[in-house]
């Protein structure tokens, strides 16, 4: 079964910030400038002058005005912890690390460790700090990455045009799109007619060619003269508006790792609290020359080293630094437990139009029958000017030298093409239906091309024709290839597209096994008959709102998102922010590194751990390796994770 969706009308932006962690961190603050240092900084002054104090035994630091002293280096960094153990303990929740390091560190100024006292909150303070701005880094990325929605809606008011923020645009009020801007907002279509790139929306390869009244959707670029449309949806419900709520409430969708490490620190916090407090009694009973104050330092070593900070600090750090390093490669996760759940992928299972197609046409190939080829152009190019039709665009981009031809006495023969004449000749332009019209002979081989063809006669004689198909994304081939070498086995191509012309684009690109002619549904089967044998860990690529389903369906549904389909992004796990398919290789590439990461932070975090804490009862490790164990790996969790932003991945 498919992982529950998030319902996006139920997110608020507010929703990470109310999110409640269970070990009591709260790593969402908005920004961590300096001022939040200016407390750390007076404690670090402060005690390194007292230390300094010490070390020389100046004469007049003793007695209470060395006890004040390390006192007022505690309050900045220590009361804010005591506070927040306070307040959980009032929630009945006792075990936190504001508990913990408050009871460690009061204990140590109770038997005179005032410097080790201060040293533990400070350390522990900072590891906070350092934890608050990798996590805000890693999200800021991912943020910047996102806020490419249009800045700007052009809307009429008190009778002209005013530029305003698309946030303040109401439902109901008209708005003008120039051409080549995208459509801020979802409405109703008022002008007569008009052009738009929608292939993110609908997978379809041609321009969305409409009418008065049609309903337009925020994301789609107007590719043709400037057009008017009626508000119907609040700025705050377009697709992109809603990726940054999703984006805000990532955290709370945990790896499976990361949930284990949590329920494993509550459990383990607590009984070594017990222990603590044995190691301070029970050998009262056992030793002879036995000194509570030794003991309770011994106690107070193993409170600082059973803190699971660095445990539950490495592992969402590890997973933020993943998802910010993918947002700098144009990549978003919408959580922790998709960077996982990524790198178990086996099986690949992918759309044609806007995925591994750039969704436009281009001309393919041109045949001319007693012109040469830049005349027969000419003849073409002089009729298409006169059309609106997305295939007229793409044979007018075709470069002919020579004076261009006129056209003149232009008529379109609905459903079929034009007529009209050039030079004296009258030149019929269009399908095989309109040819038959006018009973002329094409060549036998136009029946047997897949792609789209516009046939010309010229004064009543077959003169040619003009093939123009969807283009291959320049990284294609290139994303098969590295897909396969790192590691995915199976790799299927899935199509709403002629069966002919899938299969031709799946033997370009080397895909063994691909479908065409697919609805929606029968795509969502295909997947379903796959994820039988569960061995199949199965990540689908698409781009529209007819690979929602597949979308859901999939272990990992992964949306190329360039403009944004709602339905695509509200479904899918990650999104490919620019469009190119190679990035699903360094996604993969990114997981992977991020679970690597994250097992040398758990490793390094157990391992220095129990090695401190058996030293510690056998009375070998001072307060300050104490301060190693935890506050000390835990910033290099953090190095470690923050390594992460820095990789390079081909």
């Amino acid at each position: 079964m498919k992982k529950k969706q998030l319902n996006l009308r139920d997110l608020k932006p507010n929703d990470l910030e109310e999110h409640s962690h269970d070990d009591g961190h709260n790593h969402d603050r908005d920004s961590v400038g300096f001022k939040a240092y200016i407390p750390a900084i007076v404690s670090f002054t402060m005690l390194m002058i007292g230390i300094g104090f010490d070390y020389f035994d100046v004469s007049f630091f003793k007695g209470w005005i060395r006890i004040v002293w390390y006192g007022i280096a505690y309050i900045p960094v220590g009361l804010p912890v005591v506070k927040e153990g306070w307040k959980s303990i009032l929630k009945g929740d006792v075990f936190t690390e504001f508990f913990l390091m408050s009871i460690a560190t009061i204990g140590a100024f109770v038997i005179g460790e005032y410097p080790e006292g201060v040293a533990v909150m400070l350390f522990y303070a900072v590891g906070e700090l350092f934890q608050s701005a990798a996590v805000n880094k890693a999200k800021g990325n991912i943020k910047a990455l996102l806020d490419v929605r249009p800045k700007e809606a052009n809307v009429f008011r008190n009778g002209s045009i005013e530029s305003v923020s698309p946030e303040t645009v109401n439902i109901g009020e008209k708005i003008q799109i120039r051409v080549g801007e995208k459509i801020p907002l979802d409405g109703l279509l008022t002008s007569e007619k008009a052009s738009l790139n929608t292939a993110a929306l609908t997978g379809e390869s041609k321009p969305d060619s409409i009418r008065k009244g049609a309903t337009v959707f925020a994301g789609s670029i107007n590719l043709e003269s400037v057009i008017e449309v009626e508000v119907t949806k609040e700025f705050k419900d377009s697709s992109i508006a809603r990726i940054l709520d999703l984006v805000q409430n990532a955290t709370a969708r945990k790896s499976k790792t990361e949930l284990f490490i949590r329920k494993f620190a509550r459990i383990y916090t607590p009984i070594v609290v017990f222990l603590a407090i044995g190691v301070t009694l029970l050998p009262y009973f056992f030793v002879e020359d036995y000194v509570f104050n030794d003991w309770l330092y011994r106690a107070l070593i193993f409170l600082v080293v059973s803190c699971p900070c660095a445990l539950v600090i490495s592992i969402p750090l590890g997973y933020f630094g993943g998802l910010g390093a993918a947002s700098k490669n144009g990549i978003l996760f919408k959580g922790a437990s998709f960077l996982e759940a990524m790198t178990k992928i086996n099986t690949l299972v992918l759309d044609k139009t806007g995925t591994v197609t750039k969704g436009v046409f281009k001309i393919t190939a041109v045949k001319a029958i007693g012109y040469d080829e830049a005349e027969f152009m000419k003849y073409l190019m002089a009729m298409e000017t006169q059309s609106t039709h997305p295939i007229a665009k793409a044979i007018l981009d075709y470069k002919a030298e020579g004076a261009d031809f006129k056209a003149s006495e232009v008529s379109e023969i609905a459903g079929k093409g034009l007529k009209g004449v050039i030079n004296g000749k009258t030149v019929i332009v269009g399908n095989k239906a309109l040819m038959e019209t006018y009973n002329i002979e094409v060549l036998p081989e136009t029946v047997s091309i897949v792609e789209s063809i516009v046939l010309v006669a010229i004064d009543g004689k077959f003169a040619g024709y003009v093939v123009l198909a969807d283009e291959l994304k320049e990284d294609a081939k290139e994303t098969i290839i590295n897909l396969q070498k790192v590691g995915i086995d199976t790799i299927i191509m899935l199509s709403g597209d002629k069966d002919a012309i899938t299969q031709k684009v799946a033997k370009e690109l080397n895909i063994k096994i691909a479908k065409g002619g697919l609805l929606p549904e029968d795509k969502l089967n295909e997947v379903e008959i796959l994820k039988q044998d569960p061995k199949n860990k199965i990540a689908f690529i698409g781009d529209g709102i007819n690979d929602a389903p597949v979308l859901a369906a999939s272990d990992v549904g992964i949306a190329m998102g360039g403009l944004g389909s709602d339905v695509a992004i509200e479904t899918a796990d990650v999104i490919i922010q620019t469009d190119q398919p190679s990035k699903v290789v360094k996604a993969i590439k990114i997981s992977r590194s991020t679970r690597k990461i994250v097992w040398q932070n758990i490793t390094l975090a157990f391992g220095v751990k129990v090695i401190v804490l058996i030293l510690g009862a056998g009375g070998l490790a001072t307060m300050w390796e104490a301060v190693f164990a935890d506050v000390g790996v835990a910033l290099l969790a953090i190095l470690n994770a923050v390594r992460l932003q820095r990789m390079k991945w081909s």
